[in-house]
């Protein structure tokens, strides 16, 4: 009898350890747990758990949920790989070889592939699944190539260089070749994001407290806003395009503002050092990282009250959503 509530007792611990990845799902990195943590936004439980390469900071989901690819920025911004999980099977199915690139850190999805920096090596490379293989990089020649972002055709592509103070312009042409325009910007630029409609990119200088705002048809900044933030570390636009969050790591808070006034609309205090954000597919609703706490806040995105917590492990910050 002992053996037969023995066994109940092992099958229920095994199925409740790691549950079927749900449609949609939201993917956190656990940075100081080294691991991709897998969410059931219905009840936000974390129903997996996949070890993937030291200290990952940033990942991406494919258009199709059944890929995510995190970078494993290592503990000194050394480190040189790609962690490559199949959402499905809850599995790291390739741990990349990155070779000369390092200090992989920003990453996102576009046109099939994987587009990621390497900050270490002042470059951007793209990580094809289907062939496990880098197939194209290119250098920006700046310091600190940390985040990207791209046009909706994927035309352009546009980097912070933390060190450099600069964002890198990249045009990108059909056959591989681009051409990269340097512009100055902030001290320490390391958040960026693009609106909606594609015509601007927001730069958030972490090391003065201002935003820089680049016009992407001329590459070149047509304004900047002081948001008097003490280390600015992400930039994300609602889905609307009226609003843009942005974290402020230094002050544990959000600062909400109006992207066509440029001015700030409210300052939410959530914990200690504030991350990464996400936009739910809903617009309502923004789940933002509050890395020193070891939790994830979800808050409204009409009143900005943080409407639950909950936890998936420690030190999470950036976020993905299979569809």
């Amino acid at each position: 009898m002992k053996a037969a509530v023995c066994l109940v007792v092992l099958l229920v611990l095994v199925s409740t350890a790691a549950g079927q990845t749900p449609k949609p799902a939201l993917v956190v990195l656990n940075k100081d747990a080294s691991e991709l943590a897998v969410v059931d936004p219905a009840t936000w439980k974390v129903v997996g758990r996949v070890p993937t390469g030291p200290i990952p900071h940033e990942v991406a989901v494919s258009d199709d949920g059944k890929f995510a690819v995190a970078t494993n920025y290592g503990p000194e911004r050394n480190g040189t790989t790609l962690s490559v999980i199949d959402l499905d099977a809850q599995k790291e199915i390739h741990r990349v070889a990155l070779e000369d690139l390092r200090g992989p850190h920003g990453v996102m999805y576009w046109g099939g592939k994987f587009y990621f920096t390497a900050e270490g090596s002042n470059a951007i490379a793209r990580y094809d699944v289907a062939k496990n293989a880098v197939d194209w990089t290119a250098i920006t020649s700046q310091e600190g190539t940390h985040m990207l972002v791209a046009t909706p055709d994927g035309g352009t592509i546009f980097t912070t260089n933390m060190r450099s103070n600069s964002v890198s312009c990249i045009r990108v042409e059909k056959n591989g070749s681009y051409k990269v325009l340097q512009i100055a910007v902030g001290k320490g630029p390391e958040g960026i994001d693009i609106s909606p409609d594609g015509a601007e990119v927001w730069a958030a200088n972490s090391g003065d407290g201002t935003v820089s705002i680049i016009d992407v048809g001329s590459c070149r900044v047509i304004g900047a806003a002081d948001m008097k933030t003490k280390r600015s570390n992400r930039v994300r636009f609602t889905q609307d395009g009226k609003l843009v969050l942005i974290s402020d790591l230094g002050a544990g808070e959000v600062v909400v503002a109006d992207a066509a006034t440029r001015k700030e609309v409210k300052r939410v205090k959530l914990g200690s050092s504030v991350a990464g954000i996400l936009i739910l597919p809903d617009g309502a609703r923004a789940i933002v990282a509050v890395s020193g706490d070891d939790h994830l806040a979800v808050m409204d995105l009409k009143t900005f009250d943080v409407m639950s917590t909950f936890a998936t492990g420690k030190d999470p910050d950036r976020m993905g959503w299979r569809k």
